[in-house]
């Protein structure tokens, strides 16, 4: 892709994520803070993106009218599609964008396809009632989880999600956070909490971690960093060149699970502060282990198919 096409998929990224206009000032924040880590790619200054977007100087038809190639529309919009659905089901003022976006690309039927599976991976984290109290039940509080089972469970996590991104279909990196979701939803549940999707959204935004930020950071990784080239395609520029993009996915999958477990285990009585600096410091213990565990990382990649990307999440 051309350097106009790769700010025009990142610009119409960024349209997508404040469409709703709903998004928290804690949120644009940190989609700022990430526009300005990304910044360092050839020709995308994404700190001057974002403020075109935030004080719209840029409109859907300027940057659709960038976007020259089949494969480039194509990935525009599956990353806007992702987006939107990043932090759950799409609103109104999502669906209405996203059916602009494909008039304005000439897209036909197959997108919209894309859309709902995208929208069906987002929807697959089974979680208690929305509003149901995360208390303690009787029978599980009675029991002690296997400690040494739920590190493995988080290190396996941990390792799926850092393949996912090797892989350059969009739908495989917007696997990602319902992973985490279910992660952290099974260890709450190892130590007798029934966690409802709100909970789990807010235990998340409490670490730092939001939903449409973090799927833009592992998405703009890959696309500036050259893995998502053409859509569809397989593994692209050998599975060695994606260190800093997996890395991170696999860094943040296993802070969020160890933090997770602890929060849980010890009755979730550490504070917010507490919370957000055992994040960061559990994340720096993370991407001090990918090296390690990059070999199963990769080995893990060659073997998933993207086209199965909803039913992994279904079954994790």
């Amino acid at each position: 892709m051309t350097p106009s096409e790769t700010r025009s998929i990142v610009t119409l990224s960024l349209l997508a994520a404040f469409v709703d206009g709903e998004k928290h000032e804690r949120e644009r924040a940190e989609i700022k803070r990430i526009a300005e880590g990304l910044s360092q790619a050839d020709g995308v200054n994404l700190p001057t993106l974002y403020q075109d977007v935030l004080m719209k100087r840029v409109s859907l038809a300027s940057v659709a009218g960038e976007l020259k190639s089949t494969e480039s529309k194509q990935l525009a919009y599956e990353m806007a599609v992702c987006v939107c659905d990043a932090d759950g089901t799409q609103s109104d003022a999502e669906r209405m964008f996203l059916a602009d976006v494909r008039t304005s690309l000439g897209l036909d039927a197959s997108a919209a396809q894309f859309s709902q599976q995208a929208e069906d991976i987002a929807a697959a984290v089974p979680m208690a009632a929305t509003g149901a109290a995360a208390a303690v039940a009787p029978a599980a509080a009675a029991q002690s989880p296997d400690s040494a089972e739920l590190d493995k469970s988080i290190l396996n996590a941990s390792i799926l999600n850092g393949a996912l991104e090797l892989l350059p279909e969009t739908l495989s990196t917007m696997a990602i956070i319902p992973l985490q979701m279910k992660l952290v939803y099974r260890i709450g549940k190892a130590y007798g909490y029934e966690l409802d999707s709100g909970h789990v959204k807010d235990f998340l935004a409490t670490l730092g971690v939001g939903l449409t930020s973090q799927y833009l950071e592992q998405a703009g990784r890959k696309l500036l960093g050259g893995l998502l080239g053409k859509v569809g395609g397989g593994l692209l520029r050998g599975l060695g060149n994606q260190a800093v993009s997996s890395g991170m996915s696999f860094a943040s999958t296993y802070a969020l699970g160890h933090v997770a477990k602890r929060y849980y285990a010890g009755g979730r009585t550490l504070s917010a502060q507490m919370l957000k600096e055992t994040f960061s410091g559990v994340v720096q213990e993370g991407k001090s282990l990918q090296t390690q565990y990059l070999p199963a990382i990769q080995e893990k990649a060659r073997t998933l198919d993207a086209g199965k990307v909803l039913s992994l999440v279904r079954g994790a």
